[in-house]
């Protein structure tokens, strides 16, 4: 509210402007812009008079300002200086911490030559000591260093760090972090629940350096920022930032253990886990620990489910007192949870994650989805009226515009979350339909199974099919314009690495198959020798296709190159889609065993009744018993090539790679470990339990017989 009784009289000047417009509907102009200008003039001189400093008044004048600008009427107005009047204003508020947020939505009226004059402009009146070959020019108390803070925040938010070369960014972190140093000696009396004064001078150094990362590929400069977050959540345990920064980091790494206890200790109260939970949930299943992902879903899932208890509660408790008024504001706020993306998401995504790790392992597929409810032919997704409501700005940022999350980016970074969502959708709906097409011993002629109802199966599946194959080409075609959102805001979906490690092509040729064994059944072994030679191909073909996927996981997922530790997270994203695709694949197999042993089985009764040699056996059979010992040696090859994995991870000598840095100091080396065992410790985990998982669908291959 502080600006609010300068705004109102800027709000007539708008009216006075728009008056112009011929179709505005704007009343009757009470006052004109030179009033608007003579107020807040008159108000700067009573504050000027005043023993307490007010900020609105000055604010205001650079919002009419603004303003004016943006009308094109500035030259008439001699209001000042833009640069001038920030320089005065710096001078009178620098040392509040508001000082920034007040001046960053005016350095637009700054001409981009003047930038770097107007920062040793300011830089001038901060007291600073006297500099030495040894030591920086450094703040003598908090003040001091939050005019500093100041002016380095500004530095960065007019794009000055962003024109510098590599080695000066490197050389701007080394100086931040000093000064962070140095500044923690102003809080050694803060409590633990306290931020340091000096915590954004090591967020800042972070910021450059994730730039350095990003634009060159250097995975140090990524290792130096983990370094330096975690060290400073030593000293600032209850810094969010430092915290989901972590988070965001690690993930990116493809390291989700460590995330679990970060996220936790983040202690996000009710709607936020909404608002800010996408960034556990997106990297949950997709990095291989399932037991930590399906504790996520879950923690997700109970509080959307719980909102929906609540809120009922609140109506009820609404109309028993008379409170008529706030029943729409809870009905809205339950219908935006109930619509919301995150919540479709994590539904889809835990059910996915169920099957995975239970079906034909602990129960068959067909109790799985029982139990979860699931039918094929229903789409529970409010498609239309789906609701956003992450929070994209949940990162502190010091970006210039042009870097900075805008609203287009949200807008994509929506589209492609729901394109997603579609395919995972229709994923689980066709999973859900498998059982439905198995029958008894006998086969059914094609009238019986119309009559039976079993044909609107089928073609509900062959539907769901063409669907998810229209929703695959739509994804391609995004992922072919190559969005790059900013490091600090929307965070890419799967969907990228779901194309490129081939999975998609083997999950709907999968699904092909199944239609194809359908027609088969319906149709008998006689006079289907194109669906049976189709058959064939088909499954020679899937098993090309799994062994390319394999191919995409082969590499180390961490590696020592030229001094430098390298990690390959896309390889442990691809393993994670091999396990999936294989899964879906069992399943699929397990349909085609159901239909093709019932027939070879009355192959056999009819040889042996007849003692009949002349009958032969469709080559089908064969082709179904060779396809499934294929499976078996890939998948104990996938199984081998994770324990190749695990042995290189463990002998991977990390401590004396810190020992060689020479330039880092004692307390950097022992942060360096902490976060490369982090990594390696995470990697380890997610290869013992995709190995695990492996190992259990090796057993179910073992059983496909006919």
């Amino acid at each position: 509210y502080l600006l609010l009784p300068y705004f109102i009289i800027i709000r007539v000047q708008d009216t006075f402007f728009h008056v112009f417009i011929p179709s505005s509907l704007e009343g009757e102009v009470h006052y004109s812009a030179e009033e608007a200008v003579k107020f807040i003039e008159d108000r700067i001189t009573e504050e000027s008079k005043s023993s307490r400093h007010l900020r609105g008044p000055h604010l205001a004048k650079l919002e009419l300002i603004r303003r004016l600008r943006r009308q094109g009427f500035n030259d008439e107005y001699k209001l000042g200086d833009p640069e001038e009047l920030m320089f005065q204003y710096f001078k009178k508020f620098g040392d509040k911490p508001c000082c920034f947020t007040d001046l960053k939505v005016f350095v637009d009226l700054l001409p981009a030559t003047q930038c770097t004059k107007f920062i040793n402009q300011l830089l001038g009146v901060v007291p600073l000591s006297t500099p030495t070959e040894d030591e920086l020019a450094l703040p003598a108390d908090v003040r001091a260093l939050q005019r500093h803070l100041c002016v380095v925040q500004l530095t960065r938010l007019l794009g000055l760090y962003h024109t510098m070369d590599k080695n000066q960014k490197l050389s701007v972190v080394r100086e931040l972090m000093l000064r962070y140093q140095h500044g923690l000696e102003f809080g050694k009396s803060c409590l633990k629940t306290e931020l340091q004064f000096s915590d954004y001078y090591c967020l800042l150094a972070v910021h450059v350096l994730i730039d350095v990362w990003r634009e060159t590929g250097d995975e140090t400069a990524v290792w130096q920022a983990l370094t330096l977050l975690e060290e400073g959540l030593t000293h600032s345990p209850s810094n969010a930032q430092f915290k989901l920064l972590l988070v965001r980091i690690y993930c990116v790494l493809g390291a989700f253990e460590p995330v679990v206890d970060l996220y936790s200790s983040l202690d996000a109260k009710h709607i936020q886990h909404d608002t800010i939970g996408y960034l556990l949930t997106r990297y949950a299943e997709s990095l291989g620990q399932y037991a930590a992902a399906s504790q996520s879903c879950n923690f997700a899932l109970r509080f959307f489910h719980s909102n929906q208890k609540d809120t009922s509660e609140y109506i009820i408790q609404a109309y028993k007192y008379g409170a008529f008024e706030k029943i729409p504001e809870f009905i809205a706020f339950r219908n935006r949870l109930n619509n919301s993306l995150h919540f479709a998401q994590v539904r889809t995504e835990r059910m996915l994650l169920d099957l995975l790790l239970e079906a034909n392992i602990s129960t068959s597929l067909a109790e799985s989805i029982k139990s979860m409810n699931l039918r094929p032919e229903e789409d529970d997704i409010p498609w239309e009226a789906l609701r956003d409501n992450r929070d994209l700005n949940v990162f502190f940022s010091w970006d210039p515009k042009d870097r900075d999350v805008s609203e287009e980016h949200k807008k994509l970074s929506l589209e492609e979350e729901t394109m997603w969502l579609r395919i995972r959708s229709l994923t689980l709906r066709l999973i859900s339909g498998l059982p439905s097409l198995n029958h008894p011993m006998e086969p059914r002629n094609s009238e019986k199974t119309t009559e039976n109802g079993v044909s609107s199966r089928i073609d509900i599946l062959r539907l769901l099919l063409q669907q998810l194959e229209v929703a695959m080409e739509t994804g391609k075609r995004f992922i072919e314009k190559e969005v790059q959102y900013p490091f600090l805001g929307p965070v890419p979906t799967r969907m990228a690495g779901f194309f490129s490690s081939g999975c998609s092509q083997c999950q709907t040729s999968s699904f092909y198959l199944v239609s194809d064994i359908y027609e088969l059944d319906t149709s008998g072994l006689e006079d289907t020798g194109e669906i049976q030679e189709r058959v064939e191909n088909s499954l020679k073909s899937l098993l090309e296709q799994l062994k390319d996927v394999f191919s995409r996981c082969k590499g180390d997922l961490l590696e020592v190159k030229d001094g430098n530790l390298k990690t390959r997270p896309a390889l442990l994203e691809n393993l994670v889609f091999f396990v999936e695709t294989i899964s879906i694949i069992l399943w699929v197999s397990s349909y085609c065993e159901s239909v093709l042993r019932p027939y070879k089985l009355n192959l056999q009764k009819k040889k042996k009744k007849k003692k009949e040699t002349s009958i032969i056996m469709p080559p089908v059979f064969t082709s179904f018993q060779d396809y499934v010992t294929g499976l078996q040696t890939l998948i104990s090859n996938v199984v081998d090539h994770i324990k190749g994995l695990e042995t290189h991870l463990i002998a991977l000598k990390l401590e004396e790679l810190i020992l060689e840095d020479t330039s880092l100091s004692l307390e950097e080396r022992k942060f360096s470990k902490t976060v490369q065992g982090k990594v390696q410790s995470s990697y380890l985990h997610s290869l013992l339990e995709i190995g695990e998982l492996l190992k259990k669908r090796l057993e179910t291959t073992k059983k496909l017989k006919i």
